[in-house]
């Protein structure tokens, strides 16, 4: 027995919810009434090759799909695909031990002005659990012993709060869950109702619509009215004409495109010249500016003012990237020591040509590139710690219960937060589902009607065709007989 599968929305939606128990049981009752329509009740068929034609509406002239011959073979497997990555992979490193090499020969020849200077790695201490560890390692005195087993504690403590109440949130939204896809259930049933009772009303109005026009056609007294075999034939002289003049619109659109693209493009380069002109030119009366204010400052600078000046001259001649020749220029004017101004011309020569800085050592270390260790904590328990460590502060004691306290609500409420949310979505999560299909009844509806039509249309045909070549009466009403039968019993299935 061939089983067919069922793949329309009204299945989909039956089988959705359904238990593994319920699935089968559904599958069992549908192979049932296929059974007993295509097997149990099939009608008697005569012994003769005709009637059997007849019978199950067989046309003469029905041919094999075209598609049916193609032969389809894929390419022979190739291992070049995994021997290109091996290579392509030892290739990417001989690569860099050659960049490697390279880079380590500049290194060796580089001058200090230019070298990148050290790096001190930072190691950030910013969780608490970790600082405590840390601090009983680094310093185990028995303050920060008690404090760190204290800390380490309230974690534990903090972590198994935690995870209970995230279960407790699950199993309630489990349960609220359930109560709407039973609720869903129950709205669905009327719709489902409504999809089945309106499939058995097209199947009927068929029957009734087709056996008056066999009725009407096989009567003596009415005259032969054939239908129109040409409605069911695809003519493609129109189409193709549409698709000749669908390509020259397309051809034009796409030029039309370029060429505007291309324009766009002229256009905005053009704007970003333009813009970069001006500001080459904005530029231009900022470094002027600039040095105006330097030869100001080189003019009327004393060995009062030098040290401040000192500050000034090197922040203007570093907003202006001044070069060696420009300092040299400017602090020709100087009315200092002599050895005192040459001394300073040359330190800022000297950080003109310099490519990097260091860091300041309170952010970044003192450039050494050796490990060293920071803390920024931002944890609750941070203040459970500062309270051990000292108990007697009672200031201490009312930031950790303070700000322990302000956690925890936070924490329930976005967790209760969470939890009603997530309800309230699957409610309304709910209600759409419903509301979709009640609309897609309709489209339910036409999509059964529409497969139903496609497979009893070419039934109809046939008959008719029968009917021109001069097939008697009797036979005829065999032929409208199965196409009736089929009507009722064939595919799509009501109960689909």
């Amino acid at each position: 027995m061939t089983i067919i599968p069922l793949r329309d929305s009204e299945t989909l939606r039956q089988q959705k919810n359904l238990t593994a128990t319920q699935k089968r049981a559904n599958t069992e009752t549908k192979e049932g009434v296929l059974v007993n329509n295509f097997i149990k009740d099939c009608p008697d068929c005569k012994v003769n090759l005709e009637d059997t034609c007849d019978t199950l509406v067989i046309s003469e002239s029905s041919k094999m799909p075209s598609r049916l011959y193609e032969k389809n073979r894929s390419s022979e497997k190739s291992i070049l695909p995994i021997s290109a990555v091996a290579t392509g992979v030892m290739g990417a490193i001989a690569l860099l031990s050659a960049f490697v090499k390279h880079n380590t020969r500049i290194n060796s020849t580089i001058s200090n002005e230019k070298r990148i200077s050290d790096v001190t790695r930072n190691l950030a201490v910013n969780d608490e659990g970790t600082q405590a560890m840390f601090q009983m390692v680094v310093s185990p005195t028995r303050k920060t012993i008690l404090a760190g087993i204290g800390v380490l504690t309230l974690s534990a403590m903090a972590f198994m709060g935690k995870t209970f109440f995230d279960g407790f949130k699950d199993v309630w939204v489990k349960k609220r869950e359930a109560d709407i896809q039973k609720d869903m259930q129950e709205k669905l049933i009327d719709i489902e109702t409504q999809s089945f009772a309106g499939k058995i009303q097209i199947t009927r109005s068929m029957l009734s619509e087709k056996a008056r026009e066999f009725s009407r056609y096989l009567s003596d007294d009415n005259e032969k009215i054939l239908p129109n075999f040409g409605k069911h034939l695809r003519f493609t002289g129109k189409n193709d004409n549409k698709n000749i003049n669908n390509k020259k619109n397309n051809s034009l659109n796409y030029f039309l495109l370029g060429a505007g693209t291309v324009a766009a493009i002229i256009g905005l380069g053009f704007l970003s010249l333009k813009n970069l002109t001006k500001s080459k030119a904005l530029l231009e009366d900022y470094v002027k500016d600039r040095k105006n204010i330097i030869k100001d400052i080189v003019k009327k600078s004393t060995n009062l003012t030098k040290e401040n000046d000192k500050k000034l001259l090197e922040a203007h001649f570093q907003s202006i990237d001044a070069n060696a020749a420009t300092i040299k220029e400017y602090m020709k004017g100087l009315n200092w020591d002599k050895a005192e101004a040459e001394e300073f011309t040359q330190k800022l020569i000297k950080k003109s040509e310099t490519s990097t800085t260091k860091v300041n050592e309170t952010i970044g270390g003192d450039g050494t590139p050796k490990p060293t260790f920071y803390s920024h904590v931002d944890d609750y328990r941070a203040f459970f710690y500062n309270w051990l460590l000292d108990t007697g502060n009672k200031q201490f004691k009312q930031l950790f219960f303070g700000i322990t306290g302000l956690t925890a609500l936070s924490y329930g409420g976005k967790l209760a937060g969470d939890a009603i949310k997530e309800v309230q979505v699957k409610k309304l999560n709910a209600q759409t589902e419903v509301e979709l299909q009640n609309r897609l009844v309709s489209t339910e509806l036409r999509n059964f009607k529409s497969k139903k039509e496609a497979a009893i249309q070419p039934l109809v045909d046939e008959f008719y065709k029968q009917a021109d070549n001069g097939k008697p009466k009797e036979e005829l009403k065999v032929i409208a007989d199965n196409i009736l039968f089929e009507i009722k019993n064939g595919p799509p299935f009501v109960y689909s």
